[in-house]
């Protein structure tokens, strides 16, 4: 998966834990060629009943079933037994996106607050630069936090990310967003090498990028619990709701599949049925 499909960190580990811990959790596990399809049936009854959600379950069998695809590929087994296996379908949950005030007012917060003591000197610019930076791309969490100094171009006003798969794509970067990353670099030093630095100076973790999310949430009010994932969706519906094409949101958003991005025209319908139904006297 590393080397031929170039999968993230991420999907790597997810896949390792979950092949673990069936062969920590399967009562009676011997060795995999032993497996049935009754024994996987039994994992996945035994998943529901710790009432995980579907979605996890399905990364618990796609971790197994791309394991025994290979095994059956490359290693010369002549049965599949997850093949007889049928998972629960997929919850079909419109993301969550905030109005375009509520957005725009929270861009605002990082410059308003009061700075905390324990922050840097320059973290109020460096938080601006990251909230601004995903709404005006719609990148995910993996792909900001990855980006290097060299990445951005200031004369196209472009920024190069490095996706799922490890494919590259150049993304457009609005005028506001590159205005706070100039003054980021520029209060931060930052000259070279990762564009986002902790306090120590060292590249920013996704999980302190979060963080900086999550405080400007609290500190906003908004009734919706914003993620970074949560700015993403927003960025895509508020792109659809002004008139972009589906294919372009496809390709800003690095989907792989067409199907992956139609979810938001779903959002921007729900949207636009909600504002008919409060504004025409008819509805």
């Amino acid at each position: 998966m590393e080397v031929e499909r170039r999968s993230s960190p991420r999907t790597l580990e997810n896949y390792d834990h979950a092949l673990s811990e069936f062969r920590s959790r399967h009562r009676g596990f011997t060795t995999w060629q032993a497996l049935t399809a009754d024994d996987f049936r039994q994992y996945l009854f035994d998943l529901m009943k710790r009432e995980l959600g579907r979605a996890t379950i399905r990364l618990h069998f796609a971790a197994l079933r791309s394991f025994f695809k290979w095994l059956t590929r490359r290693q010369g087994w002549t049965s599949n037994p997850l093949l007889d296996v049928q998972l629960p379908k997929q919850e079909k949950k419109l993301p969550v996106v905030l109005t375009q005030s509520q957005v725009l007012a929270m861009l605002e917060l990082p410059l308003k607050l009061p700075k905390s003591p324990r922050d840097s000197l320059w973290a109020p610019e460096r938080d601006a630069a990251i909230l601004e930076l995903f709404y005006s791309t719609g990148m995910r969490l993996s792909e900001l936090a990855s980006i290097n100094v060299e990445d951005i171009d200031s004369y196209s006003d472009t920024v190069r990310v490095l996706g799922k798969g490890r494919k590259e794509r150049l993304l457009p970067v609005g005028g506001p967003a590159m205005q706070a990353i100039q003054r980021y670099r520029q209060k931060a030093g930052v000259h070279s090498g990762p564009l986002f630095l902790s306090k120590l100076r060292r590249r920013i973790t996704t999980q302190a990028i979060d963080d900086v999310v999550k405080k400007y949430w609290r500190a906003s009010g908004l009734p919706v619990h914003i993620t970074p994932h949560k700015l993403r969706h927003s960025f895509a519906t508020h792109l659809l709701d002004n008139g972009a094409d589906l294919r372009s949101v496809q390709e800003l958003l690095g989907h792989a599949s067409l199907s992956t991005t139609q979810i938001y025209t779903h959002v921007s319908t729900q949207r636009m049925k909600a504002v008919y139904e409060a504004a025409h006297p008819r509805a």
